[in-house]
């Protein structure tokens, strides 16, 4: 069956703008298949199931990407500037989906627009961050070659490191996992 939809696709269901989460396709006996359809809220943190055919007639939204400067955080909106035509905008932490530890004053982040509106920001896979206080660095015994300790990062996440990083080191860190991905 020829599905119109891909995971990641933007669509605009009900007057509200939602992301594929997942397509997947079902069987049973001789009835025709059935396209069960995972989506989640591009403004909101809602998750919804539907059918392909309550869905339909599809609206694809056509999305685009800007450039746009952090500022500063406003309670618990983060304000971000355009960075062509000095535009400020606001997103709220649903947008940002949990990566507000990585933002840094001044940084360039690009934000997922819907023709006007913005969505959601796009946080780089990883980022560098620089080790604010761990314990002295050691050397692993034998087979314990991956032997982890805490480690503080500037931006306050306690993170697991291996045993020869020392504070101020400077590291790459998953936006996604927050896990160690080596030295930057």
């Amino acid at each position: 069956m020829n599905v119109p939809l891909r995971r990641g696709s933007l669509l605009r269901y009900q007057g509200r703008y939602w992301f594929v989460d997942n397509v997947a396709e079902r069987h049973s006996g001789k009835q025709r298949p059935v396209v069960h359809v995972a989506l989640h809220g591009a403004l909101e943190a809602q998750h919804i199931e539907r059918t392909l055919d309550e869905l339909m007639p599809i609206e694809e939204v056509a999305c685009t990407y800007r450039p746009m400067q952090y500022l500063y955080a406003k309670g618990k909106a983060h304000l971000f500037m355009d960075s062509q035509s000095f535009e400020e905008i606001e997103l709220a932490e649903a947008a940002l989906h949990g990566c507000e530890p990585f933002l840094k004053e001044g940084e360039e982040f690009r934000v997922l627009y819907a023709g006007e509106q913005p969505l959601r920001l796009e946080m780089p896979e990883s980022v560098a961050v620089r080790i604010a206080d761990t314990a002295a660095p050691a050397h692993a015994v034998g087979a314990a070659g991956s032997v982890l300790k805490d480690a503080k990062l500037e931006n306050g996440l306690t993170i697991h490191v291996p045993l020869f990083i020392k504070t101020g080191d400077v590291i790459r860190v998953d936006t996604r996992s927050r896990q160690y991905l080596g030295k930057a």
